[in-house]
């Protein structure tokens, strides 16, 4: 038996996978103050789904994966350890100067961002390396120590090393860290070429710098998490699902927390790409996860889960950049826990303001007051208050008519229903926003693309994202409801390692690539050994045009680059990527190899699983009924199916409501719906 969780920012989600491959999912409140306390109240509502104690089910257990958004929630909130950077003399303002960027270049009234690290915790060091790794000035120990004095008398809690040109030769990197053990037993630091191995020096040094501050964090958090899950009963392996789609022993983590920023999230194209392929074969999905605070967007492009290597924390270059291999994932505050506001100039705004799981939504009854999506899809009946959760919550619709009319309808001088569709339908344009934003960047047609909703409020509006955005069809996944934690049951165990690499097509370097893949190799072959799982290693290069400013990453299936053929197909490979991306090639210009990295994959169970979720099969009955407004039709009598009561391939036309224990799904009356045989609800527009 295995388990797997995502904590969010208003339900912790559990997926339990039994021996013989079917899944059930739970949910519990999260507890923010306490997240391990919502992780085992989740494993406490499937222990008594079972009629088991908590310590018998997690008895069976021979592993548990974790997503966690701690890490990021620490960035974000300022609770990171206090941190000092060391640098090369003369670099001090690394963090300060950052990269070039505005992502609205003439709006001046954002102030300039602060460092990471700020000026007053930065110290130089006497050395200097050349970017082809000759040491020009050696590194000097003397000053070094007192540095390291400077550091003891500010009182951190994690040192980060960033020096130049470190990627190429790490010698004064290590020394210093050496130094720093011996100066400092038991104080976490962390190293710029081993954290992040990329060729620009903002990026690694960012990277260090978070990387380190995150680790008496993350070392405390899953260190707890692994005592009390033993404490409780649980004997097998932990293991924590990492930004890059995959998921690695939570000690590893905890040595190199940076890996885990966008932990949970990075999980739902996972869970897609399966469900894209399983439901109709689709290359292309856009894959889109809604929680209670966020809403999570991803893409699946030629098959392949699109990644990224500019993940910020915040806003793009206004917040902080990470600079770590991440799933590619957009979130903007619009999630069923979203605020809704009128400003005073009669304004109605949605987000990204959230009530969370505390107090919550008004209609949660846990103290709440001010309106959310969620309140307004109980307004509209598409939320029935008894059956929220399989009726295991009650919710308070009057409360929630209440808030709507005070807060938002008589503030508009509209009714109640039009202020509560304006609410879903102010969401609906941010999410579809969002997606367009990312479709664009990733050269997407969503025309020629599925919608795949994830997370318990995905059903809500999904069906009008679907038709806003063009896409032909809405899938959502049996497992929709907990889709984070169910991509988290399919994952790998991975890693990722990097090297930096320059040559150029018109003058390859073909012995320093090789070495280069031989290293990477080598550590990938050592990190598959280490797993005791099988396992397998695909490269990627990072290249541009010369004299272009940024690289695309490019896959490569031959690494050899011996022959003049060799080249030829790397050639070939990148501009076919570079044509996918921007629609153009330029066949005048050499190619710049700047670094490759090499992904591995380890299986992390044995056997193959379809995944499909153990489903009480309800009798096949005619629906009931209720009364349900939409925009432009008002409140219409519309059929209330059980899912898993509908029988497989019947198509259905709307309106409609789709309800299960996690997730209520609303087809409005242009669209018409079925159930496929794998289980997943699939939605497209009605046949004039």
């Amino acid at each position: 038996m295995r388990f797997a969780t995502d904590t969010g920012g208003t339900f912790t989600d559990l997926v339990v996978e039994e021996d013989d491959g079917t899944i059930t999912l739970h949910k519990a409140a999260t507890t923010p103050s306490d997240p391990v306390a919502g992780v085992l109240d989740a494993l406490r509502v499937a222990a008594d789904a079972r009629g088991l104690t908590l310590a018998d089910l997690l008895a069976r257990g021979d592993s548990f994966i974790h997503g966690t958004t701690h890490a990021i929630n620490a960035i974000i909130q300022g609770r990171t350890a206090r941190t000092a950077l060391i640098v090369t003399a003369g670099h001090r303002d690394m963090l300060l100067f950052r990269e070039g960027g505005r992502a609205e270049p003439f709006n001046h009234a954002h102030a300039y961002p602060q460092p990471y690290v700020p000026r007053a915790l930065t110290f130089e060091v006497p050395e200097r390396i050349m970017a082809g790794g000759k040491v020009l000035t050696a590194l000097d120990e003397a000053a070094t120590e007192q540095v390291l004095e400077a550091i003891a008398q500010a009182d951190v809690e994690a040192i980060a090393v960033a020096l130049l040109w470190s990627t190429f030769n790490p010698v004064h990197e290590n020394r210093i860290g050496a130094m720093i053990a011996a100066r400092f037993p038991g104080t976490p630091f962390s190293l710029s070429h081993s954290v992040n191995p990329t060729l620009r020096e903002f990026r690694r040094a960012s990277s260090a710098a978070i990387d380190a501050s995150l680790k008496p964090l993350m070392g405390a958090y899953l260190g707890s998490l692994e005592a009390r899950l033993a404490e409780a009963g649980f004997a097998g392996r932990v293991m924590v699902l990492t930004s890059a789609g995959g998921m690695v022993d939570a000690r590893e983590v905890a040595a190199q927390p940076i890996s885990a920023i966008n932990s949970g999230p990075s999980m739902a194209p996972v869970a897609g790409r399966h469900y894209a392929l399983r439901e109709g074969g689709f290359d292309n999905a856009i894959i889109a996860d809604t929680g209670g605070t966020t809403y999570d967007i991803s893409i699946i492009a030629d098959g392949r889960v699109a990644m990224t290597r500019d993940l910020w924390i915040g806003e793009p270059y206004r917040g902080h950049l990470a600079g770590y291999p991440s799933v590619e994932v957009k979130s903007v505050g619009a999630g069923g826990g979203s605020i809704a506001r009128v400003d005073a100039s009669g304004l109605l705004h949605v987000g990204p303001q959230s009530a969370g799981a505390m107090p919550g939504p008004v209609c949660y009854q846990r103290g709440g007051t001010l309106p959310t999506v969620t309140d307004a899809c109980v307004v509209l009946g598409y939320l029935d208050p008894d059956f929220f959760l399989g009726g295991k919550m009650q919710l308070d619709a009057e409360g929630a008519r209440r808030a709507i009319k005070e807060h938002i309808a008589a503030p508009l001088g509209v009714s109640i229903e039009d202020a509560a569709w304006s609410i879903v339908d102010l969401a609906t344009e941010a999410m579809v926003q969002a997606i367009q934003d990312l479709v664009v960047n990733q050269g997407i047609d969503p025309a020629r693309a599925v919608l795949i909703g994830g997370g318990g409020a995905a059903g809500l509006n999904s069906t009008f994202i679907a038709r806003r955005l063009g896409c032909p069809r809405l899938l959502i996944p049996e497992t929709g409801a907990a889709m984070s934690a169910a991509g988290a049951m399919m994952s790998d165990i991975t890693a990722e390692f990097a090297a930096t690499v320059h040559s150029n097509t018109a003058r390859f370097d073909s012995d320093a690539v090789g070495a280069a893949v031989a290293g990477l190799a080598a550590r990938a072959a050592q990190f598959i050994a280490g797993s005791g799982r099988p396992g397998e290693t695909h490269f990627i290069a990072e290249a541009r045009y010369e004299g272009q400013a940024w690289e695309i990453d490019v896959p490569l299936p031959n690494t050899d680059f011996a022959s003049d053929r060799a080249i030829a197909d790397f050639r070939k490979r990148f501009e076919a990527e570079h044509l996918r991306l921007f629609t153009i090639v330029d066949p005048a210009s050499d190619i710049e190899l700047i670094g490759l990295r090499a992904r591995v994959q380890c299986s992390a169970r044995d056997g193959a699983s379809d995944f499909r979720l153990a489903m009480h099969q309800a009798e096949r009955r005619e629906p009931g009924t209720r009364e349900v407004y939409f925009a432009g039709s008002g409140w219409c009598s519309t059929a209330v199916w059980r899912l898993e009561a509908i029988a497989p391939d019947h198509k259905i036309v709307g309106p409609a409501i789709i309800e299960s224990d996690f997730t209520t799904i609303v087809v409005d009356p242009a669209s018409c719906f079925w159930r496929s045989v794998p289980g997943a609800i699939l939605i497209e527009e009605r046949s004039q």
